[in-house]
């Protein structure tokens, strides 16, 4: 944990560059603080609690300068002092929308900030997601281009062999060749390997930021406690988004329904005449007036209403949705445990036992050498998709962890 912290601290430093190989943690920790995603999801959060800080204040009040009951005919036409109605006017105006509307107008800025965050968590879980799966698929990838360079290397030595039993004439010309045939299939192998390497590095240093990262050390013990990753589905990251949305269609309802009652404005103003007159003040309110409901109001609040409908049917297709990938997922699981199983009690001992018999017998003379390495070659793909194999079941066992897990940092 505290190689974490540190390497985590290096790579927030302005101006580092972190190169290398990175553990499993490590990768996970740098890919959450460094992806562009998750922060332009915190910056999203952010924007919602500033917006939220607004929401429910009083409108700015309005300044209102004029001049009334100008003359502009007759005798005292264009005078100010002539006419005893004539005032320059200033004023101020203030609107109160109604207590219900600015209650709402704060509990849609609150469910606005809850759905930023909910979409952060769901953004986080799944950079960590991606970064567990390319930091698996290029551990394995590797594994296997080691286990197939060590077939190749041993075939090196048996071309030797030949060419020993070729010179003493107890070897075929053509004998000389087929070791070179089968490293041609290793090297297809191998460039099919490389590639699936290449891609699994390229997705990693996509995530933690870094065009030379490499793994170091091994992947993590996965234990699946299944009843208790099934009782946590409703409050996944993904199940908590959408309960925010259910929230955040409420409070766009409620502020529709709020439309329904009036609010008001408060104006004052001062009048300056002519000195023979004297100067006045007015002081007024503005009440709205919803009278067409049916027309206006009610066919917003209706739309509203059945967004918010939408929303609740989006959650519970949501959760069952993720029930049953979460079956589906598990059945893979298993279904990729009892292949390893498989290949690891019968079909890797059965191909090891079948190469050593098969090279007694070419060493006896009793077998072409052809035979002898395809069985060789069978136990080097028996062993690589062994491991293949393993690769599944821990990216399955990671999958799962990581989807259906509390594994926040």
């Amino acid at each position: 944990m505290r190689r974490v912290f540190w390497v985590t601290l290096v790579a927030l430093l302005p101006g580092t560059a972190l190169a290398g190989p990175l553990s499993f943690d490590a990768a996970i920790e740098i890919a959450t603080q460094n992806a562009p995603s998750v922060e332009a999801s915190k910056a999203g959060l952010e924007a919602s609690r500033n917006a939220a800080t607004a929401a429910g204040q009083l409108p700015d009040p309005s300044l209102t300068v004029g001049v009334e009951n100008f003359p502009v005919s007759g005798p005292p036409a264009f005078s100010f002092s002539r006419e005893g109605m004539t005032m320059k006017r200033i004023g101020i105006e203030q609107a109160f929308p109604n207590p219900a509307k600015r209650r709402a107008q704060v509990r849609r800025a609150e469910t606005g900030t809850q759905v930023a965050g909910a979409e952060l968590a769901v953004e986080e879980q799944d950079v960590r997601l991606r970064t567990a799966l390319a930091w698996i698929d290029l551990y394995y990838a590797k594994r296997r281009l080691a286990q197939l360079q060590s077939l190749d290397e041993g075939l090196g030595d048996l071309q030797g062999t030949v060419s020993a039993r070729l010179a003493s004439g107890t070897a075929r010309p053509s004998q000389a060749l087929e070791p070179e045939q089968l490293r041609a299939v290793v090297k297809d192998r191998r460039s099919q390997l490389e590639a699936e390497a290449v891609r699994a590095q390229a997705r990693l240093a996509s995530l933690t930021g870094d065009p030379d990262v490499d793994v170091l050390g091994d992947p993590p013990t996965v234990e699946l406690d299944r009843e208790k990753l099934e009782a946590g589905l409703p409050v996944l990251p993904r199940i908590a988004a959408l309960d925010a949305g259910v929230q955040a269609a409420d409070a766009e309802t409620g502020l529709a329904r709020s439309d329904k009652r009036p609010g008001w404005k408060v104006s004052a103003s001062y009048g300056r005449r002519s000195p023979s007159y004297g100067d006045m003040v007015s002081v007024g309110v503005t009440i709205d007036l919803p009278l067409f409901p049916k027309r206006r109001q009610d066919p917003l609040i209706a739309a509203r209403e059945s967004e918010a409908d939408r929303a609740r049917f989006m959650r519970i297709a949501g959760e069952r949705d993720l029930r049953a990938s979460f079956a589906s997922d598990l059945a893979d699981y298993d279904l990729s445990v009892s292949r390893l199983g498989n290949s690891r009690s019968v079909l890797v001992p059965l191909a090891k036992r079948r190469a050593e018999l098969d090279m007694v017998s070419y060493a006896a003379g009793k077998l072409d050498l052809g035979l002898a390495l395809l069985s060789t070659l069978a136990l080097a793909e028996a062993e690589v998709e062994a491991l293949s194999r393993e690769g599944d079941v821990v990216r399955g066992a990671i999958k799962i962890k990581y989807t259906y897990g509390d594994v926040r940092p």
